[in-house]
């Protein structure tokens, strides 16, 4: 496959708040025809050194900007967003190799966080008073406690959602009023320069900001470096928890990885809607979505009838162009993950799986695919699949199944169906996840609910004001009278 074009675009990065070039070169290649679209500068130590500088130096007057000079920053962005749709949407497809529908699906969840973060500017609580005199010694006294910021943070953002999860890290820390760097994927860069792009327009203060890719080896410093109050990282759980145990003092949040299970009970009506639904929710982006349906766990009472009406849609799906608008299933990112997965797809079959649809590789082209009968010691089953690949098994009885969502070393989100409320209570009671979804799928978000999870999946929250909290921190004020 030719891997070059005519013309490639060169996009500077941003260094407190301003553009450079480091003379230092990241290639982004267009993720369906594999040719070579962008280049885009890499940090390198003396870059990261002065985006960390500034940071620190632009604490103050960050911590200082009032609820409606940030509300402002953040309304502007909001209105740029809206203006860079169509542009924005096809950055998504050419470098996230999203489709099409995806790609405006995110561009407005992109408004809608920054919208989000805007409001809660003005709404979310700053303080509350706390009763002190709860002894005689302390009878005098009065307790006050204010939200203060926690300096600048470090923010490390994934390929899968370029746009929206960047988002998630850059606009609570503007909302919380801390300075921050924020390094990219390597593989979709190009989105988050474009939101800095938008931030350099407004009147955040000087070293405010800075959007840095850069290669592992220098951006390490962004884990362990102690000037740096909080990391938030979005990715894999082994490289999570490996910058955990490296990141020293600072606070840490992660949202990693996951292999959500949907369950289905014998009152859910198998409407075509509800298996456009569950397919979406298996398949959309090829299945690149941590919270991406891997394991449907299926009633007995109904398992045949489920399969059948399942296949019978599912079959008629196939990874295309994702340029078009009635494509599902584009391609994975990169064409190592997609071998990846077929070596896990090859020897869940050898151990005696069986492929119900799909299972063809071409390239970064993963035909949708189904399993059942899967050895559940497998990688392709205790691991995150993050492409096309979903399974199917069939339980007795709800209790049993919610034992078999549970035994997972993840815990991010599950979907219950069922028409029992105290199956639905039962499920949030018992559910080790981050995120009990009732009548829907597990791959549903509302970019103001708290989302994160637990076990490997994670720790801390994201979502707008649980990502403000985190960047906060409690001062207090007790009085004696």
């Amino acid at each position: 496959m030719n891997k070059q074009v005519d013309t490639v675009i060169e996009f500077p990065l941003y260094v407190a708040n301003k553009t450079a070039k480091t003379g230092q070169w990241l290639e982004v290649f267009h993720k369906y025809t594999g040719k070579l679209y962008a280049k885009v500068a890499l940090a390198d130590a003396k870059t990261l050194e002065k985006a960390i500088s500034s940071a620190v130096k632009a604490e103050k007057e960050m911590a200082a900007l009032k609820p409606f000079q940030k509300q402002k920053i953040l309304l502007h962005c909001v209105r740029r967003f809206n203006e860079l749709r169509e542009e924005l949407v096809e950055l998504l497809i050419i470098e996230g190799g999203k489709p099409k529908a995806a790609a405006t699906a995110e561009v407005e969840r992109l408004i809608n966080t920054f919208q989000t973060a805007a409001d809660a500017v003005t709404q979310i609580e700053n303080g509350r008073l706390i009763p002190l005199a709860i002894t005689p010694a302390a009878g005098a006294f009065r307790g006050m406690v204010q939200h203060v910021p926690i300096g600048a943070v470090s923010l490390i953002s994934p390929f899968n959602f370029p746009l929206n999860l960047t988002a998630h890290k850059i606009a609570p820390a503007i909302a919380a009023g801390c300075p921050f760097v924020l390094k990219p994927a390597s593989l979709t860069p190009i989105s988050a320069l474009k939101i800095a792009e938008v931030l350099a327009e407004t009147d955040l203060p000087k070293g405010a900001f800075s959007v840095l890719p850069c290669q592992r080896e220098h951006a390490d410093i962004l884990v362990t470096d102690e000037r740096f109050k909080l990391l938030s990282f979005t990715g894999s759980d082994q490289v999570g928890w490996d910058m955990k145990n490296r990141a020293g003092k600072k606070k840490v949040t992660l949202e990693l990885g996951g292999n959500a299970a949907v369950l289905i009970e014998p009152d859910t009506e198998l409407s075509d809607a509800f298996f456009d639904r569950i397919i979406s929710g298996a398949y959309n982006q090829a299945g690149q979505v941590c919270i991406s349906i891997q394991r449907m766990l299926i009633h007995a009472d109904i398992y045949s009838e489920f399969k059948k009406k399942l296949l019978a849609k599912l079959k008629k799906i196939k990874a295309d162009d994702p340029s078009l608008d009635t494509t599902l299933v584009g391609p994975m990112i990169k064409e190592a993950e997609a071998i990846r997965l077929k070596k896990w797809l090859d020897k869940a079959e050898k151990k005696g799986a069986k492929i119900l649809v799909g299972g063809a590789l071409n390239g970064v082209m993963f035909e949708p695919t189904l399993l059942e009968n899967v050895d559940d010691k497998l990688e392709i089953y205790q691991n995150e699949a993050f492409g096309p690949v979903a399974m199917i098994e069939k339980y007795k009885d709800f209790e049993q199944g919610i034992a078999r969502i549970n035994d997972s070393r993840y815990g991010l989100q599950a979907g219950i169906y069922t028409q029992n409320l105290n199956k639905m209570l039962y499920a949030w009671d018992h559910l080790q996840v981050g995120g009990v979804i009732i009548n829907d799928i597990p791959t549903f978000r509302v970019d103001n609910m708290p989302y994160g999870g637990v076990k490997d999946s994670g720790i801390g929250r994201e979502g707008i004001h649980s990502a403000i909290r985190d960047m906060q921190e409690e001062r207090l004020l007790a009085i004696k009278q």
